[in-house]
């Protein structure tokens, strides 16, 4: 129900904007999040954004460099992913999650989603 695309292979320093659109399925009152999986690593949260867009959270890690941002209209939320490293490296999967008329509510954990899309890659060179 969610299908994640844009990753690619690119050099460090470069960019990358991946998509999460929902065919078939409304996720507009839903919060929506990004995480990511490399080799070997348990998946870990990139940053989430509530229903209505007002609230975001971002890991450290990746703060100042990455934007999520939504368009419910599209039913589309997006990463944009600006000065990429190499260890940015992983694949990349979407989530999405009831907000249960919480305007703010946007998890940061891996379990606080129900709706997982397949990963799309995203490979930094150095």
């Amino acid at each position: 129900q969610l299908q994640a695309s844009g990753g690619g292979l690119v050099q460090d320093g470069d960019s990358l904007r991946l998509s999460c659109a929902a065919p078939g399925r409304t996720f507009s009152r839903y919060a929506r999040a990004w995480f990511r999986q490399a080799p070997g690593k348990e998946r870990e949260f990139v940053a989430s954004i509530s229903w209505s867009g007002e609230t975001t959270h971002y890991a450290d890690s990746v703060k100042g460099r990455f934007t999520i941002s939504r368009d419910n209209v599209k039913n589309t939320v997006y990463l944009q992913m600006n000065v990429l490293k190499p260890e940015d490296t992983a694949v990349y999967y979407c989530a999405a999650d009831w907000a249960k008329g919480n305007n703010d509510y946007a998890p940061t954990d891996v379990h606080g989603y129900d709706y997982w899309g397949l990963g799309t890659q995203v490979t930094v060179s150095s």
